[in-house]
């Protein structure tokens, strides 16, 4: 079975394309399954949605009717937490739990590592998402491959391409976090400036994540436009957030960094008036949601790229603070 290969370029939204390419200008992937068996299972690049233009990767196997997002391609080697939203020509696979197995550069017949997913439905149940852990020992061209249990008692198995970099675009975990001068309060005439939510919470926009960083606690740092929501890996990120601060008030910092620089003009106009916040290309971050635990000496302790639900943040974040 081939392994689709393409060279990973550093720090660019080319990035996202290159994955999309590494579908289309590679061989087909056999998939194997249980009693549903299709001959061939290509997965082929379907575009990349993102209002910061670069985006989640997206397949479709047309063999088994598949569709894959990869909501974490900024992937590299060691321990990676790896999402994706998985659905049919029914909608949405939300099953509780998916095995997969991970084949690395030239490994097409043993796996790996396996593992388990669990799935997390977003707030209002619209969106969804399917988690688990997975390490890689090298950089290259991977595969995951899926197992899907179908209603009439047959599994139909597929997978999907993405790259693992020798190190992530993002701050990674144990790396210090820049000192960003983010926006705060002191900075606009209006609450309204700094997000583009509907409802913004003021506690988020206090201090300036180098401020933040200053005071000698741990931070929760949401990189997110809450307004500009609409693709399958962003959820209500920021509210997520207040519930977090509604339950663990003390000892640590909550900020929230919005992707736009202009949201009171976006409101009015089309996104292509966006101006980006310069923090993106600081923190290196090239999709549309992040969420970062740093500790107290400003070290990464947890990163999440895509929605994180409070099942995950909850636990990381009572981690970080010793509760």
């Amino acid at each position: 079975m081939p392994i689709l290969s393409a060279p990973r370029p550093r720090r660019s939204h080319a990035r996202i394309t290159a994955l999309a390419a590494i579908a289309l200008l590679g061989s087909a992937i056999l998939a194997a399954c249980g009693n549903d068996t299709p001959a061939e299972a290509p997965f082929t690049p379907t575009g990349a949605d993102s209002a910061l233009g670069g985006g989640y990767p997206r397949f479709q196997d047309e063999a088994t009717g598949l569709s894959v997002i990869l909501g974490t391609p900024d992937l590299a080697v060691g321990n990676n937490r790896f999402a994706f939203v998985l659905s049919d020509r029914s909608g949405l696979v939300r099953l509780p739990v998916l095995r997969i197995a991970s084949f690395g550069p030239d490994d097409d017949l043993k796996a790996a590592e396996q593992a388990t997913t669990s799935f997390y439905e977003f707030p209002l149940g619209i969106r969804g998402i399917h988690v688990t852990e997975l390490s890689f020992d090298r950089p290259g061209e991977w595969t995951v491959e899926v197992r899907v249990p179908r209603p009439s008692g047959d599994v139909a198995t597929t997978r999907f391409p993405f790259t693992v970099a020798s190190e992530s675009e993002s701050p990674a975990v144990g790396d210090e976090v820049p000192r960003s001068v983010s926006r705060t309060l002191e900075d606009v005439d209006a609450l309204e400036q700094l997000s583009t939510g509907s409802e913004v919470d003021a506690a988020f926009y206090s201090l300036s994540i180098h401020e933040a960083l200053a005071t000698g606690q741990p931070s929760m740092v949401v990189f997110a436009s809450p307004g500009f929501c609409t693709n399958a890996l962003c959820g209500p990120q920021v509210e997520v957030m207040s519930e977090l601060r509604a339950q663990h008030p003390e000892g640590i910092n909550y900020i929230h960094v919005d992707l736009f620089e202009n949201p009171v003009e976006l409101r009015t106009g089309s996104l292509e008036l966006a101006i980006r916040s310069p923090l993106l290309e600081e923190w290196r971050l090239e999709t549309d949601e992040w969420t970062f635990l740093i500790d107290a000496a400003g070290r990464v302790t947890h990163r999440f790229e895509a929605f994180a639900p409070i099942e995950e943040l909850e636990p990381a974040l009572v981690s970080l603070l010793g509760e």
